[in-house]
């Protein structure tokens, strides 16, 4: 937190100058806050809050485990979206405002379905293993050089071709899941107090 917050201090302090007019607030800011608050606690619907749940949590254990395969994350994606047509037919007993359990576990699900699509799916497509992503039909990781060698000499692969990069991912009201790539940033905020370390093969 220490930091990002000071990335975040340096980034202001760059692209903002004291006095600067801050951009004005849309006039139906958070309307769409409030309105899907409400939808919510007016669901009518026959899907359980609970249940729904529960079959993401067993959808998610037995198809995006630690250790995974394309074949078992495409079934589990195909689990998923079918699922997503239960969050448009949610039942919430409580409309009211104070306590109530059944409204924040509801939000919650949509929050964590939300995650849930995001991370199968960027799983199914990142085809290595890298970290705690541990697939048994891509055991090695792609970089984009080929880092238990010396990387003078080596060609860079382009981004398409390697997996050293950060996955960005937007889902939307449906399930309907787009996928994105960032580069990782290769330098320290502060060359000459941190040197960048370059990654290193996990070897054991």
């Amino acid at each position: 937190l220490v930091i990002f917050g000071r990335a975040c201090a340096k980034t202001i302090a760059e692209e903002n100058k004291p006095g600067e007019k801050i951009g004005d607030l849309a006039t139906n800011a958070g309307e769409a806050s409030v309105a899907n608050l409400d939808a919510i606690r007016f669901a009518d619907g026959q899907a359980g809050t609970a249940d729904v749940r529960l079959k993401m949590q067993k959808t998610m254990q037995n198809h995006a485990a630690v250790f995974r395969t394309g074949d078992v994350m495409r079934e589990g994606i195909v689990k998923m979206n079918a699922l997503w047509k239960d969050m448009e037919n949610l039942k919430v007993s409580d409309r009211g405002m104070i306590w109530n359990s059944d409204l924040v576990e509801t939000l919650e699900l949509q929050n964590c379905m939300i995650n849930a699509q995001q991370v199968i799916m960027s799983a199914e497509a990142r085809e290595e293993s890298r970290g705690a992503h541990a697939r048994e039909d891509f055991k090695d990781r792609m970089d984009e050089y080929d880092y238990s060698k010396p990387i003078d000499g080596q060609t860079a692969l382009p981004m398409e071709k390697h997996w050293r990069k950060h996955t960005m991912s937007w889902t939307d009201d449906k399930g309907a899941t787009d996928l994105r790539y960032r580069a990782v940033i290769d330098h320290t905020l502060d060359e000459k107090e941190c040197k960048w370390v370059p990654p290193a093969i996990r070897s054991y």
